[in-house]
């Protein structure tokens, strides 16, 4: 049984819109069963610890799955979600693989914080799965090998890309759009189809273009697991 860190944001909002945000409920809940059904143990952590903000959007009808529903209904899990472990308290050395989910908040908090850059380098360099999906993967973007270059550079990677960031109406609400950013810090960057499935590996980096990457995102850490 391998232990899999699930990293949260805990941003509520987006920039200073008062637009409510936080991390998008399929992208955890989706790999979080993942996880659990293949044996696995999962603990959840945030930024600051205690309840991590779900967006509101991200539990509406028409984008609330099954996985989301089944989450939402399990007491358990929602008492995780409600108790997450703060990042500062958490080892690197003490976990198998992390997998960040994504939603807006990242961009504001997990992507500029030192305690989520520490914990990716590290376990990067152990040869541990790192993986994000959607907006997740913004959390690499100051992520550095141990020369110092950027850890995405000439990796291929995918993300929330400029036209679905467009199309959801986000693209001049965010400081940077994810997908240009990626490609200035060097990375590979590949894309499917808007709102299709679609996940990349290089190595032990898996990355998400959305939240219908999210099983698949899963999945191939699950597969580098072993």
């Amino acid at each position: 049984m391998a232990q899999i860190l699930m990293v949260l944001t805990s941003h509520d909002q987006i920039g200073d819109t008062g637009r409510a945000t936080g991390f998008w409920l399929e992208e955890l809940a989706a790999p979080y069963y993942e996880f659990l059904e293949a044996g696995h143990e999962v603990i959840l952590v945030s930024i600051q610890g205690g309840q991590a903000p779900m967006d509101p959007e991200s539990q509406q009808p028409q984008n609330l799955k099954e996985a989301g529903k089944k989450f939402l209904a399990d007491q358990q899990a929602m008492l995780h979600l409600a108790n997450t472990t703060p990042l500062v308290d958490i080892c690197p050395e003490d976990f198998d693989a992390v997998f960040y989910p994504g939603g807006h908040g990242p961009i504001w908090d997990l992507a500029e914080s030192p305690h989520s850059i520490e914990l990716i380098e590290e376990m990067y360099m152990s040869g541990k799965p790192v993986a994000a999906v959607c907006h997740g993967p913004v959390v690499l973007r100051h992520a550095k090998t141990a020369q110092g270059k950027p850890l995405i550079e000439n990796k291929q990677i995918t993300c929330f890309s400029n036209t679905e960031e467009t199309e959801a109406g986000m693209h001049n609400m965010v400081p940077y759009l994810l997908e240009d950013e990626l490609k200035r810090l060097g990375a590979n960057y590949l894309c499917g189809p808007a709102w299709g499935d679609f996940s990349v590996v290089d190595g032990h980096l898996i990355t998400g273009q959305n939240p219908a990457s999210s099983v698949s995102s899963a999945r191939k850490l699950l597969l580098i697991l072993g």
